[in-house]
């Protein structure tokens, strides 16, 4: 038998937790530094991972599938939740861009918000999972051609 489809992703846990810790030691390190620059130039650093992982905790699931006979696409931002039906996707489409010398996959879905067209970009640290797979289930779920 074979499991069923995936149909939420998030940025893995482990990940999120990894960089709360490491923006806890910053802050830490900031609080026992001895010299003005390194204490506001680690804070800053502290702020910055403890920003990361509050907005990655906040979003958590970052995409999700509602299937049906009108599946919808749900996409959680930091002012909540957005659903999106069929009709209001425009176009989904894996790209690949540059990053740090290698090619990176990252889904792209535009969509019509409120009589406006929003681009929304998920890369693998968003899904937790490979782009293309998850634009595979899009496709599976009537959500993309």
């Amino acid at each position: 038998m074979e499991p069923a489809p995936r149909l939420a992703w998030t940025t893995p846990t482990p990940a999120l937790i990894v960089v709360t810790i490491g923006g806890v030691v910053l802050a830490g390190a900031a609080i026992v530094a001895n010299d003005g620059a390194s204490r506001l130039l680690i804070g800053l650093a502290a702020v910055g991972l403890l920003g990361l992982s509050a907005l990655g905790f906040r979003q958590r699931p970052r995409l999700t599938v509602l299937p049906g006979p009108d599946p919808k696409l749900v996409v959680r931002t930091l002012a909540g939740p957005a659903e999106y039906t069929r009709d209001q996707i425009t176009r989904a489409r894996v790209v690949a861009y540059r990053r740090l010398g290698r090619k990176m996959p990252m889904l792209e879905i535009d969509v019509e918000h409120d009589g406006a067209e929003r681009l929304l970009i998920f890369g693998r640290w968003d899904l937790g999972a490979n782009p293309n797979d998850v634009f595979e289930s899009l496709i599976t779920n009537g959500l993309a051609k």
